[in-house]
């Protein structure tokens, strides 16, 4: 690993730290390297704050000249909410730039690294360009596909059930295994389940378990024909989540205002096989700047989504526990493949422990 690797490692460390807050911007860290040593550092708090590399020019000052700036993720070169990046390293009289990924942004990439080029600054780009793009695999869908990615998480016994035939699923996996998926929660701006999940678990859908939570996420709600219960916990005053229920165009009026009068926002989306077209929810979705969505169950929903080849990326958790029989309710419901070469194929990228419980991490083959 050379230099600009090993720098370039804690850069992305310090992006991580946003994780959860940017939406619908990035996550960016920044160092400010001069004579081997670091002098500045920063990263990207929350959406409408400083940007990585301003955070990392302040905390420099004068020490920022002659440095060299590395940071993941192509500096901005257009005002939005905040000034330009790339006037501001010039400004302070940065001699080089070290840079992750060009922005995949269609409207901006590019200009950043260009016009750094144009005021005499040395530009290298593509370092670790691969950690890079996986730190920031939302944002890069948001912006070239005008879509939210979209995050499965299941939770299976070995025998691949996700609840007994009452419906229970309360706990299979353990609490380090729950701790995580709370930490997932707290890091989209979306929580997805079909109306089952809420007529079985009433869950909250909020990151409860995990400490300092920035913002609780959206909660989303398919719900065909709009049955939820009037009394499920997504009607909660206690947080300030926007409860999204997605139904299709022939719910009561009557119900509609019920629902709508404990908070929530019924949206109306278009149908496909009888059911919410996915899809077209996604969509609407990215129209209220959602752009990332965990989906959490329960079988009829996680079977849509992946046969409609919604899924950007799997959470897959396996717990040591065998339900036995051949009733219980099964990771996907309705029809499956009908030949082994037609599976959706994953690429695993990690499969980790969490005691006993195995979570494996991967990615679609399409």
């Amino acid at each position: 690993m050379d230099i600009d690797e090993i720098f370039m490692k804690q850069v992305l460390r310090l992006a991580r730290k946003g994780l959860g807050s940017t939406s619908p911007n990035p996550v960016v860290g920044a160092l400010v390297v001069k004579n081997g040593h670091i002098v500045g550092s920063g990263y990207h708090k929350k959406a409408g704050a400083p940007h990585a590399e301003i955070e990392a020019l302040s905390n420099a000052g004068e020490r920022a000249k002659g440095s060299t700036l590395y940071v993941n993720l192509e500096p901005c070169n257009h005002y939005g909410r905040t000034p330009p990046c790339t006037k501001a390293i010039s400004d302070y009289g940065v001699r080089g730039v070290v840079v992750g990924m060009a922005d995949p942004n269609p409207d901006v990439s590019g200009g950043g690294c260009e016009f750094l080029r144009s005021k005499g600054v040395e530009v290298r780009c593509g370092t670790l360009e691969e950690e890079c793009a996986r730190l920031n695999e939302v944002y890069i869908k948001y912006v070239t596909k005008g879509k939210p990615f979209v995050i499965l998480k299941g939770a299976l016994t070995l025998d691949g059930w996700i609840a007994t035939p009452k419906g229970n699923s309360k706990w299979i996996t353990n609490e380090k295994s729950r701790r995580f998926v709370h930490t997932l929660r707290k890091r989209v701006d979306a929580i997805m389940v079909g109306v089952e999940t809420i007529i079985a678990d009433n869950p909250l859908l909020t990151p409860y378990l995990t400490r300092g939570s920035r913002r609780d996420p959206v909660r989303v709600i398919a719900d065909t024909n709009l049955r939820i219960p009037l009394d499920s916990r997504v009607f909660n005053k206690g947080t300030s989540a926007l409860t999204i229920i997605a139904a299709g165009n022939n719910v009561s009026g009557i119900k509609r205002k019920r629902v709508e009068g404990l908070g929530a926002r019924v949206i109306n989306c278009q149908m496909r096989d009888g059911r919410i077209d996915l899809a077209d929810l996604l969509d609407r979705l990215k129209e209220v700047s959602i752009s990332s969505v965990l989906v959490e169950g329960g079988g009829t929903l996680f079977g849509s989504i992946i046969r409609e080849g919604l899924v950007d990326k799997f959470y897959i958790f396996l717990a040591p526990k065998i339900l036995g029989g051949d009733n219980g309710i099964p990771f996907m419901r309705g029809h499956g493949y009908y030949a082994i070469e037609d599976c959706l194929t994953l690429k695993v990228f990690m499969v980790r422990r969490f005691d006993d419980d195995i979570m494996i991490e991967a990615y679609p083959q399409r």
